[in-house]
């Protein structure tokens, strides 16, 4: 099938590592021209040789911190400029740290919002007026199955990322009249650094290993397995592309069955 997608210009947040990098490669791979960012310049770097490499196509590199308030704003400014405008903003963000409720305090709740929430705003405001010249335009957020069926020991991500699906849904409905697509994806367990980070923790205090606490996670799932970059990445493509042009306003859960509620 073909996506619709060459040509198109396309900003991916978080897209040094993980599920942004892998959603990243998957769109230049299909003719889009990519900005990336994220906070590490020098991983960012490397992730963005890596799609030139492997697609024979620029991918822009973009480093800033999108918890500071100025920076989405000056992210999708260079995003607008470097590409020509924009048709396509993946807004994706590393999640919060676990714990349970009582171990954090008001700092680390107004961190998990800028992070989790207030990135995402920032981004697709700055974003609009070029998503309006667009005649394709498409925002997806990522967010996480959480926000229908919470984690244990993921307080912060749990309730945050439920304000960002509400964000979600609410400018599918306000923005779809002016052409604009606005879906999420709610990944389950996926093989990145952050849910090898996780499962640490969870090693960590139930005194086994990060092995034993990727198999027992791994075992919640239908397929009994966790989900890879690429897998989630074929998804997000798909949605941000035209051949999904009458999709908008979905929560797709990409997570092996895992979340076992009907709606």
């Amino acid at each position: 099938m073909d996506l619709g997608l060459k040509d198109k210009r396309a900003l991916v947040t978080g897209a040094s590592k993980g599920l942004g990098f892998a959603t990243a490669l998957l769109l230049a791979q299909e003719g889009c021209r990519v900005a990336i960012n994220g906070r590490d310049e020098a991983r960012l770097s490397v992730a963005a040789g890596r799609i030139a490499k492997e697609t024979k196509a620029r991918a822009i590199a973009l480093p800033g911190d999108l918890t500071d308030p100025d920076v989405p704003d000056e992210v999708v400014g260079a995003a607008v400029r470097a590409l020509g405008g924009l048709d396509i903003l993946v807004t994706n963000a590393g999640g919060p740290p676990p714990g349970p409720f009582e171990s954090f305090d008001e700092a680390a709740w107004q961190k998990a919002v800028d992070g989790s929430l207030l990135s995402h705003v920032r981004l697709i405001r700055a974003a609009l007026p070029a998503l309006k010249e667009s005649k394709a335009a498409s925002v997806l957020t990522v967010t996480s199955y959480s926000v229908k069926q919470p984690i244990p020991n993921l307080v912060l991500s749990n309730s945050v990322r439920a304000a960002t699906v509400g964000l979600t849904k609410s400018l599918a409905l306000e923005l779809g009249p002016l052409g604009i697509r606005v879906n999420s994806i709610l990944p389950a367990w996926t093989e990145t650094e952050r849910v090898t980070e996780l499962m640490k923790a969870r090693a960590r205090q139930n005194k086994t290993t990060v092995e034993a606490e990727i198999a027992r996670q791994s075992a919640d799932s239908p397929l009994g397995r966790m989900g890879t970059p690429q897998e989630f990445a074929r998804a997000a493509v798909f949605l941000v592309s035209p051949a999904a042009s009458y999709i908008t306003g979905v929560m797709l859960t990409v997570d092996g069955g895992l979340y076992k509620g009907t709606l």
